[in-house]
């Protein structure tokens, strides 16, 4: 067990854990099938106290419904990150307004419905969570480094614990980020990518940092869609509709233990589970 660092420390003081499951890109029903599968053994296991998941992929690969936003609810998912998928199911435009448990990233031009970050509750616990954008690969969006800067002084230590999902495709711009967030906020996860990533580690300042939380959705696929059309839009280079993957599931998560008074992480753990060894388990 890591010792927060003297930062959070000057801070808060020491204290006991509050524990938070991070669940990665839910792509399709195949994703969402996993998640009913799995997280009620991992709920009793942890005991995690807030669980929260990526959801941008989990209607068909592209966006959310109203409907699967619910079903995740009710599974007993506390808060829904977002991405660059956020407004491909037009469906979110009627609910994302009224709906504070999603967040989609907040570095979208401003005006953009929803909004970029939270505060999740459940019950005496309670974790902020932030939503940023990466800006290499993608669209320009705006800076994610200033405005996960201006989020944290608008909060001005409102919230103790602060979770930012980091939704970018270059590795390198979600460890950069790390770093800069580094002591500031007590995890940095990062998604889109889909493959999980083995570096999970507590950084100096005592935030719990991953690349890359991984997916929940079809074992054989690419990155969750049907192998064949993402061999086909390689070798072509010809426009291909991408479908998610059917079959057996691989489930991929977080869980960070946070030190309830210091604000910081006091551990990282990654999980992984294949529908073959879980149903032979």
């Amino acid at each position: 067990m890591r010792v927060a660092s003297s930062f959070f420390r000057t801070i808060y003081g020491e204290g006991t854990a509050i524990n938070v499951l991070f669940i990665g890109d839910i792509v399709g029903s195949t994703g969402r099938r996993a998640v009913r599968e799995v997280l009620p053994v991992l709920r009793d296991k942890y005991r995690p106290h807030l669980v929260i998941a990526n959801g941008e992929n989990a209607a068909a690969g592209r966006g959310i419904t109203a409907k699967i936003a619910r079903e995740l609810f009710d599974l007993g998912i506390h808060g829904l990150t977002m991405g660059n998928h956020t407004w491909d199911n037009k469906e979110i435009f009627e609910f994302i307004d009224d709906e504070p448990r999603i967040v989609r990233p907040a570095n979208y031009a401003p005006g953009n419905p929803g909004r970029g970050c939270t505060i999740i509750k459940n019950g005496k616990y309670e974790l902020g969570i932030i939503n940023l954008i990466g800006r290499t690969f993608l669209p320009p969006f705006d800076d994610p480094f200033r405005t996960a800067d201006r989020i944290l002084e608008e909060w001005n230590g409102r919230v103790r614990h602060v979770l930012v999902d980091v939704h970018a495709e270059a590795t390198s711009e979600k460890i950069s980020l790390g770093w800069h967030l580094d002591g500031r906020v007590s995890a940095v996860v990062g998604t889109h990518t889909h493959v999980q990533t083995h570096d999970e580690r507590i950084l100096p300042g005592g935030t719990a940092y991953v690349t890359d939380v991984g997916m929940v959705g079809a074992r054989d696929s690419v990155i969750g869609m049907e192998i064949e059309s993402v061999v086909r839009k390689f070798r072509t280079q010809m426009p291909v509709r991408f479908v998610p993957a059917e079959g057996k599931w691989q489930f991929n998560a977080v869980f960070i233990e946070l030190d309830d008074e210091t604000g910081g992480a006091r551990s990282i753990r990654l999980i992984r589970h294949f529908e073959d060894e879980w149903i032979s388990a």
